[in-house]
């Protein structure tokens, strides 16, 4: 919500001319970075690693793995995307010569990529912090960074508009990056300075939580309690005793893990956020020579139609630690079950999204933008774009939550880098043509065919990966879903072009479409099994949950070598209280 009202100011203070196309250009870098350092990159990288590192801590491993984890791989990205970052501010003509070649004004451009520029520093921060959190469960402070950096961008602008212009949108990402770090730096150091519970042997009585004895690397006067992970009273029933000069394991695996990170997998995740991502700068580049005002349009169009896709990703979010702590477990069957609800619940939302943007558009840009300098024809503009864009969405959805599954179980996987680019590549060679004769519309109509290639070929080699996704039975019923889906556009368009005012135009579409799809579910033969999404670990903070808790299962009391849960403070069986 706060980044709809960050684009009504900014549509109602610069339009949608030249000086706001100036700053989408140089605003590519930060989305560029979400992509990949928040989301995708970050996300499939280090939640995987984390979850390992915690069922080490869990299984009895002496020291803290999560520790060592953090010491072998946070100073290193640091340290490369700063000296990227750095690289990037240097190299901003350039930059914007590459990304924009027909701008009209590139020198403002260049001056706001300088100042956007360093949210590749920050944003690497903030997706480190929101993986390690993810992993243990923590998912409030990681859903505040993007109120933080909207609120980071309304602030700037509304202070420094009058001498900075648009500048000042540029200089508020900067800010918005700085604020989403510290959104989230101390749940994370009150996590690491967490100390796990000593291991114990067979048989031996449950002694009080005691911390580990002091260590140079370690926060030193620590008194808080252990963490849940290792005391969750869930007694290790065969962990045998560690052998002398055990302590530096830890140590030692997070070394190894911070080489795998760093050789093995982040080469295809890379390549397949930056494949991703590409999409956008295919669009800003065959927007730019077109009249002033067509990154505008796709810019605006794309933030409002892309809204249901995040509603339906955040589902995917909650849901892969447990993935990938259901993965690290060997327990596939757990994690299929659990990403074909996420795909058809994803599916569900986002769909019911999109049909509510193709029914209504007209009148949702009308109501969310006509003001200011934003007239009639740029909402009949952005309005065409954005109903093209909405064919997409599922395409959309899709990838972002089959991906989940590819890299869950963190190997390292390029198949999931050539599919998008072979839809990348179809993007950019229908993207021309398309261009040259329906303008941004014909843009936004490439960008919905490259994507839904994409997922096609995604959601056929998911029965391949670590987690067998039953590939024919989920694309018969996302087909299903997808004809309600039609039909529920048809239904709110009817609606929609029946009323008069803006705001009742879309609040009657949205309660039709949403008709549709509920009298779909109700009557359909075999309906989509949509299940109540996995706990989260809130109930862990009342130190009265742990007391009542009911003895833990097999699966949970074996070490890990021996199919333990992973992720220590999560156990994957959630059904007893």
């Amino acid at each position: 919500m706060l980044g709809l009202v960050r684009d009504q100011i900014l549509a109602g203070y610069f339009g949608a001319g030249a000086e706001t196309d100036a700053f989408l250009v140089a605003w590519t870098v930060p989305e560029f970075a979400s992509t990949l350092l928040v989301e995708d990159a970050m996300a499939l990288i280090m939640v995987p690693a984390f979850s390992r590192a915690l069922a080490r801590r869990s299984g009895g491993t002496l020291g803290d793995p999560v520790r060592a984890l953090v010491r072998g791989t946070l100073p290193r990205i640091v340290l490369v995307l700063g000296v990227a970052a750095a690289l990037l501010i240097a190299g901003a003509p350039q930059l914007v010569s590459v990304l924009a070649p027909g701008l009209p004004d590139p020198a403002l451009a260049v001056e706001c990529t300088r100042l956007t520029g360093t949210c590749v520093l920050t944003f690497s921060l903030v997706g480190y912090c929101s993986a390690a959190l993810r992993a243990h469960g923590r998912f409030m402070p990681p859903a505040m960074i993007y109120v933080a950096y909207n609120v980071g961008i309304i602030g700037t602008v509304l202070v420094l508009r009058e001498p900075w212009g648009v500048r000042s949108a540029a200089a508020g990402v900067a800010v918005g990056g700085v604020l989403m770090v510290l959104v989230q730096a101390p749940s994370l150091l009150r996590e690491l300075r967490t100390r796990p519970a000593p291991p114990r042997t067979a048989g031996t009585p449950k002694t009080p939580e005691t911390p580990e004895p002091p260590r140079t690397s370690g926060p030193s006067g620590s008194s808080q309690p252990s963490s849940p992970s290792g005391s969750s009273g869930s007694p290790v029933s065969s962990a045998p005793s560690a052998p002398s000069g055990s302590s530096s394991s830890s140590e030692s695996s997070g070394g190894a893990d911070a080489r795998i990170l760093l050789f093995g997998l982040i080469a295809p995740v890379v390549a397949f956020s930056l494949c991703r991502q590409s999409q956008t700068l295919i669009e800003r580049f065959l927007a730019s020579p077109l009249p002033a005002g067509a990154i505008s349009h796709l810019n605006y169009a794309q933030k409002v139609a892309q809204m249901p896709m995040i509603l339906s990703l955040m589902l995917c979010t909650v849901s892969f630690p447990t993935v990938a702590r259901a993965l690290a477990a060997g327990d596939a069957e757990k994690a299929r079950r659990q990403v074909e609800r996420d795909l058809l619940l994803a599916a569900l939302v986002v769909l019911v999204g999109a049909s509510t943007v193709i029914a209504a558009a007209p009148r949702i840009v009308e109501l969310l933008f006509e003001r200011g300098q934003f007239g009639s024809s740029d909402t009949a503009s952005t309005a065409a774009v954005m109903r093209v864009y909405a064919l997409g969405l599922l395409g959309q959805t899709m990838v972002g939550a089959l991906v989940r599954c590819y890299f869950s179980a963190a190997r390292p996987l390029w198949y999931p880098a050539a599919a998008m680019g072979a839809g990348l590549a179809t993007t950019a060679a229908a993207g021309v043509p398309t261009a040259e004769h329906w303008g941004a519309v014909g843009i936004a109509a490439a960008n919905a065919l490259g994507i839904t290639l994409t997922a096609v070929l995604l959601l056929r080699g998911a029965h391949r990966q670590a987690v067998p996704v039953r590939a024919g039975r989920l694309g018969g019923r996302l087909l299903r879903l997808a004809a309600a889906g039609a039909w529920a556009t048809g239904a709110g368009w009817l609606a929609s072009v029946a009323i008069g005012p803006a705001f009742l135009a879309v609040a009657v579409a949205a309660l039709v479409v949403v008709g549709v799809f509920v009298i779909f579910l109700g009557c359909a033969p075999e309906a989509p099994e949509i299940l109540p999404l996995p706990r989260t670990t809130y109930r862990r903070r009342n130190p009265d949950a742990r007391r009542h808790r009911a003895a833990p299962n097999a699966a949970e009391a074996a070490p890990v070598g021996e199919a333990a849960p992973v992720g220590g403070d999560v156990p994957l069986d959630r059904g007893h209280h």
